[in-house]
């Protein structure tokens, strides 16, 4: 039995107690990480098949498996969980994130992201002391700063695939960008409260709010930064490597600048999303996004799958699931308790407020209605977050084996219960959009779309004397634009034909195709020739299933 660490430095580490000389070979390291993508793979394919949140699936199998005999025990070093999987993360969610309706919801953010947090935290607090009179207070207030902030990585997870109002999404996501620094800042004064005895309020929240500025103006700094060194590549492969390595260096500017890495992250991130319209050539979009979304989706599950693994070195510290319900189970399902009820209170409780003031006459005021408010309460999961931050617990904090076994318990109920039953919860609610729809519809925008094409195209279909030199150039652009419209006029009616056209493309394309793999086969072409004419089927393809489907 061996016991896998990921260090601090980087790497990988396998601790073997075999009595030949104490490790385990890198090899068998390497094979450890190969298994764990392995079983990725075949638990997202279990979700799929049976219809449950990839993040479900990846958290239970993964808890189930490290308890079997003869598996490496696996133990997430908390500082390298936080710098390797939440910058990334974080990135995507904030590169993907709607900036118009983020900037437009932002008090309904910061009220979640902040308000939400600290009453969580409190409420946490007030639960721990009742339950357990001779814990100190800042260490409850720490156990409350560990479980109070929802999980950028959990929300997407159990998000993707669910059908929202927009309101309630831009909510759910800018939350889970910002409620880390929250949860972190209050988790670092309450463990020095807890060790030296000493708590300043006034202290706490102007150091709050430094860090936030701080953490703004370091993302500001390395997205315009990027934006410079971007604009001076020309070569596909550096433009993509060099955005890949922004999260990361913003996070890690911010750490080292001793302000918030999440903020400065997610600053990042939304100077990238806005950006990358004006700067990415068409294929470094299409390559980069590709690439991403593959290694989005691997940290993504490896980070449940690594907290599933993390449970055994947990239990078995605490001595076991026996002394884990003799003595511990009353206050984790307190602390559970007050995590979802305090969630529900913030919530609901904000909702009554905006309606008071939209009755006494303010118009901004709009209350998100009891339908949506009990989807954003309960869409609370926690994740990543919460481990790394309990296993930074020092060793000499009052109650740290109940805080970890909490911080699992949360994690674990939050992500499984939660989860799998948001999305019945939003079929039974069936919250309704009250966000005002934009100006143009899709089908508006793909018109004057098609106006600007054709314009372009007519402008420079003639040379100097007025001879029309690309007639079929003009008239392909001016019958897209004449569709477009009619599309525009009757979308429903037109949709039928439109689909159907695109199927016969689909098939050309692949009667294309198996006449090239034929000629292939039959020693006809070179491997050069196929290679060149696959790919341009394969952006046929897209291109035609993006206009079908899209």
């Amino acid at each position: 039995m061996g016991r896998l660490v990921l260090s601090r430095r980087g790497r990988w580490q396998l601790m073997s107690f075999r009595p030949k000389n104490g490790r385990m070979h890198p090899v068998e390291t390497f094979e450890v990480v190969l298994v764990l993508l392995a079983l990725v793979i075949a638990l997202h394919w279990v979700a799929q098949r049976i219809g449950l949140p990839p993040a479900t699936a990846l958290l239970v199998g993964g808890g189930a498996l490290a308890f079997v005999p003869g598996l490496p025990q696996i133990v997430l070093d908390p500082e390298l969980a936080l710098v390797l999987f939440l910058p990334p993360l974080l990135m995507d969610g904030a590169y993907y994130t709607a900036f118009g309706r983020f900037r437009r919801h932002l008090p309904g953010i910061i009220s979640l992201a902040v308000g939400a947090v600290l009453f969580t935290t409190i409420a946490v607090a007030g639960v721990t002391h009742m339950l357990l009179p001779q814990l100190p207070w800042a260490a409850c207030f720490a156990l409350g700063a560990i479980v109070s902030p929802p999980d950028a990585v959990s929300a997407r997870a159990v998000l993707h695939g669910v059908v929202l109002p927009r309101r309630l999404t831009a909510l759910l996501e800018g939350e889970s960008l910002l409620n880390d620094a929250t949860g972190l800042v209050l988790f670092r004064f309450a463990v020095a409260a807890t060790l030296s005895g000493v708590f300043d309020a006034g202290e706490a929240v102007q150091s709050f709010v430094l860090l936030a500025l701080g953490g703004v103006a370091v993302g500001i700094g390395a997205g315009a930064s990027w934006v410079l060194i971007v604009k001076r590549l020309h070569d596909q492969t550096l433009i993509i490597a060099a955005t890949t390595l922004l999260g990361w260096g913003a996070y890690l500017a911010g750490e080292w600048l001793h302000v918030s890495g999440v903020i400065a992250t997610v600053t990042a991130g939304l100077i990238l999303g806005w950006y990358q319209h004006e700067i990415f050539p068409a294929n470094v979009r299409l390559r980069g996004s590709a690439f991403w979304q593959t290694l989005v989706f691997v940290l993504e599950a490896l980070v449940f799958i690594l907290i599933g693994f993390s449970l055994r070195a947990v239990v078995e510290r605490v001595g076991g699931f026996e002394a884990v319900s003799a003595s511990m189970a009353l206050p984790i399902l307190g602390v559970l308790g007050a995590v979802v009820l305090a969630r529900f209170v913030w919530v609901f409780g904000s909702d009554v407020m905006l309606t008071a003031l939209r009755r006494l006459g303010w118009r901004r005021a709009r209350p998100l209605g009891p339908r949506q408010a009990v989807v954003l309460g309960w869409a609370g999961m926690r994740g990543v977050v919460t481990l790394a931050v309990a296993l930074t617990l020092p060793a000499q904090m009052p109650g740290r084996d109940l805080m970890l076994v909490t911080a699992f318990a949360v994690i674990f109920a939050t992500v499984v219960l939660q989860g799998t039953s948001l999305g019945w919860l939003i079929r039974r609610f069936q919250p309704e959009d009250k966000d005002p729809p934009a100006r143009l519809s899709l089908a508006d925008s793909e018109a004057a779309v098609a106006r600007a094409k054709a314009a372009a195209v007519e402008a420079n279909a003639y040379d100097g004397d007025g001879t029309l030199i690309h007639p079929q150039l003009l008239e392909q652009y001016r019958k897209r634009a004449e569709a477009t419209e009619r599309y525009a006029q009757d979308v429903d009616g037109f949709m039928a034909r439109i689909r159907s056209h695109f199927d016969v493309t689909l098939l050309a394309i692949a009667a294309g195709r198996a006449e090239l793999i034929r000629q292939h086969r039959a020693g006809q072409i070179e491997d050069e020739t196929l290679h060149n004419l696959e790919r341009d089927l394969d952006l046929e393809e897209m291109g035609t299933i993006f206009q079908r489907d899209g």
